[in-house]
């Protein structure tokens, strides 16, 4: 890669030029994207319509977006364990379901 690379968010976020791609191609022995895929992915998973996207924006107008999204979120009250305390819990749940390590990891 000789270009020199510029640090906006295209460059950042939008993968590979067509050169730096075609380069890709040649070294794995397939002439186009397509190709590679068909070779790689099995033929009964790949999806051959096409995706129904909104238009792109730039970066300052998706954070508006999502500002205005985030807009209606509500904040609510939590109740969750209200009314149970001094509550005993048996010693054998409390270890053998509550800290089991066999339900937060594999070990």
């Amino acid at each position: 890669m000789s270009q020199q690379h510029t640090f906006d968010f295209r460059t950042r976020h939008i993968g590979p030029q067509k050169a730096e791609t075609g380069v890709m191609l040649s070294k794995l022995g397939f002439s186009t994207l397509d190709e590679l895929t068909d070779t790689a992915v099995p033929k009964t998973i790949q999806f051959k319509k096409n995706l129904d996207l909104p238009e792109t924006m730039d970066e300052f107008s998706a954070l508006n977006e999502l500002r205005k999204i985030s807009k209606m979120n509500v904040i609510n009250r939590s109740l969750i364990g209200q009314g149970y305390y001094d509550c005993i819990t048996p010693p054998v749940i409390q270890r053998n379901i509550l800290e089991n390590p066999g339900w937060y990891t594999q070990y």
